[in-house]
């Protein structure tokens, strides 16, 4: 396996739609103010938060079961900002929608800025012909309330091309996440 380039994901962004949008840049400042960076970096792709929250709470002091996950145990927030309550956290999704070729396998890791200051954002891999929303998890792990920010980057795409094709790639395994284009909670 071997790490993609700039160059590499311009051209799959720009022939065959691997992210949409895609800024082909890395951006850190918007309208004369700085942001928190995304776009395309030397061998990956920062991704931006949407501005759709779902926020965790335990007010209905139900066990957390990803097999039979209660949605009642989140608060819908639509704003530019999220503030995660303490040892607590938050669903979103990327603005970005991905399109992940055949012989492609990515790993997500979060930005500096946010590890930082308590906050792990985690994103399970995203496999091979794999399509959609990426839904991302923000761990606020101190005893604060913490910040996240919407239309900013929060996390990094780096992609690994394989050396041959995989046998069998999610899309032909029917998985249950593809295509989601909204904060998708568990499904068991």
């Amino acid at each position: 396996m071997a790490i993609k380039s700039d160059q590499w994901i311009r051209r799959m962004a720009r022939q065959y739609g691997l992210i949409e949008p895609f800024e082909s840049n890395q951006i850190s400042e918007l309208d004369g103010e700085r942001v928190i960076s995304f776009g395309t970096s030397s061998y990956g792709y920062d991704v931006r938060c949407a501005d759709e929250f779902k926020v965790f709470t335990n007010l209905n002091s139900v066990i957390v079961d990803p097999k039979n996950f209660d949605a009642d145990s989140f608060v819908d927030v639509k704003s530019d900002v999220c503030i995660i309550p303490p040892n607590s956290f938050a669903l979103a999704r990327t603005v970005e929608y991905f399109r992940i070729p055949r012989d492609i396998l990515t790993i997500c890791m979060g930005k500096s800025t946010y590890a930082r200051c308590g906050i792990i954002v985690n994103v399970t891999p995203l496999e091979p012909e794999w399509e959609g929303h990426v839904t991302l998890e923000f761990s606020n792990t101190t005893p604060l309330p913490a910040k996240i920010y919407a239309h900013e980057g929060v996390a990094q795409v780096l992609f690994l091309g394989a050396d041959e094709v995989c046998e069998t790639s999610y899309r032909d395994r029917g998985g249950k996440y593809q295509g989601q284009t909204g904060v998708t909670l568990p499904k068991a």
